[in-house]
């Protein structure tokens, strides 16, 4: 297999919207298939799968149920915190899946779901009835896994790891820090939410600091060994920001063991560090309403049959995005995007009595050390042996010690990718 390429990766991102490039055209009925299918979240994963029910065969009745009249991104908010885009530039609505796909959005959130009557029942007291049940809520945040940490403290201490309010409040604790002040930001330990995504908010942040505060420091606790795209990442900070960030990981006792809101202050095993600003990003598991249906499993996370996503634990409801146990799939919005896609067309299929085919799936994951520096990793996920899996000699990592040049193209290519996925997803 040729190995593809950043540019024709960000091609192939860029056709996401095709059927054709997940291999979806193999699952579309020569019949049209009916059902009722209820999908819980409207965020990469959920908005995907609802648009791609409806895309595959019209004949299936989609409801999606989402409590955000507006939905902002995860991806991309760094880019509002850093001051370079404003939150509009993350915010998409559901106009398009409504008036050009045809399906019904319903704004409430679920709080009930009976597996044995096949229905949903809404904080607004409605009770949805279902064939196929898809799961795309996200994340929930484990608030007490470190003492001194809470749901209250997160307005002091913003973990930001959701985009809209969080987004703003961590942005305007930074543009009211004075020049010389110390940001502080916890990273999670695994399994989280988009893996590179600490480091990039580091990145941005250290740009603004560079050109509006440069006497600035930052601190990156870190419970873990090592980080995604960890050499790349370090190899841009020194090109970029010399010594205005430093880096605690689990060897030197990174990992938080209690916070002090009150004075902004974060013990470790060895030290103390307190910030001007605090980003405190805590542990995760999957969204409530994944453990309230019974689809998630001791380790907080939602055991799938890799083939078609649907639950190891209930049957009939399938469980895509950040909530999902899919490795070596990563918690990323691509990935759920892809996930929603193969989940789609599975359903599809089983709605027309059909064997669910074979999923092929694709991820990339830009990330910006400043806004003219991109560095990414790619990788093309097929199927075998009951599992998912890389595709041997696709996809790649950028290479350390590239050009100027090269950097800049890659920062381009982010923006092309969100621009694209954005479209493909909400348009």
């Amino acid at each position: 297999m040729t190995k593809i390429t950043r540019r024709t990766f960000t091609k192939a991102a860029g056709a996401a919207g095709a059927a054709t490039a997940l291999g979806l055209v193999n699952v579309i009925p020569a019949r049209a298939a009916s059902g009722r299918v209820v999908v819980v979240g409207g965020g990469f994963g959920g908005a995907t799968t609802a648009k791609y029910l409806r895309r595959l065969d019209p004949g299936i009745q989609v409801t999606l149920i989402e409590p955000k009249k507006q939905f902002q991104t995860c991806p991309f908010s760094n880019t509002v915190i850093a001051g370079l885009n404003d939150i509009g530039f993350i915010t998409h609505g559901y106009d398009a899946l409504r008036n050009k796909w045809g399906a019904q959005v319903v704004h409430d959130m679920v709080t009930k779901v009976d597996a044995a009557k096949k229905t949903v029942t809404t904080a607004g007291g409605s009770t949805i009835g279902y064939d196929k049940l898809v799961l795309s809520p996200g994340i929930d945040f484990k608030w007490d896994a470190v003492p001194g940490y809470s749901q209250a403290a997160g307005q002091k201490m913003p973990h930001a790891w959701n985009g809209g309010p969080q987004t703003i409040l961590l942005r305007r604790q930074l543009e009211a820090m004075s020049d010389g002040g110390v940001f502080v930001i916890v990273s999670p330990p695994n399994p989280f939410r988009c893996p590179p995504g600490p480091y990039e908010r580091v990145s941005l942040i250290a740009h603004y600091f560079k050109t509006k505060k440069p006497k600035s420091k930052i601190i990156i606790l870190d419970p873990k060994p090592k980080f995604s795209k960890m050499p790349l990442f370090l190899e841009g900070w020194k090109a970029l920001y010399g010594d205005m960030i430093k880096w605690v990981g689990q060897k030197d006792g990174g990992g938080p063991s209690r916070v002090d809101v009150g004075g902004m202050t974060v013990h470790t095993e060895f030290d103390k560090f307190k910030g001007d600003v605090v980003n405190f990003i805590p542990a995760q598991m999957a969204a409530k309403i994944a453990r309230v249906a019974g689809v998630a499993n001791k380790s907080g996370w939602c055991p799938i049959n890799p083939r078609t996503f649907e639950s190891t634990m209930v049957k009939d409801i399938h469980v895509i995005g950040d909530a999902s146990i899919a490795s070596p799939l990563p918690k990323s919005g691509f990935a759920a995007n892809s996930e929603g896609k193969a989940c789609a067309g599975a359903i599809v299929a089983a709605l027309s009595g059909k064997t669910p085919g074979v999923p092929s799936m694709i991820n990339t994951c830009y990330s910006l050390v400043s806004p003219d520096y991109g560095i990414s990793v790619a990788m093309v996920y097929g199927f075998a042996g009951g599992k998912i899996t890389k595709v041997k000699g696709s996809g790649g990592v950028s290479p350390k010690g590239a050009s100027t040049e090269f950097r800049r193209k890659e920062a381009q290519y982010a923006e092309g990718w969100y621009s694209s996925i954005s479209s493909d997803i909400w348009g």
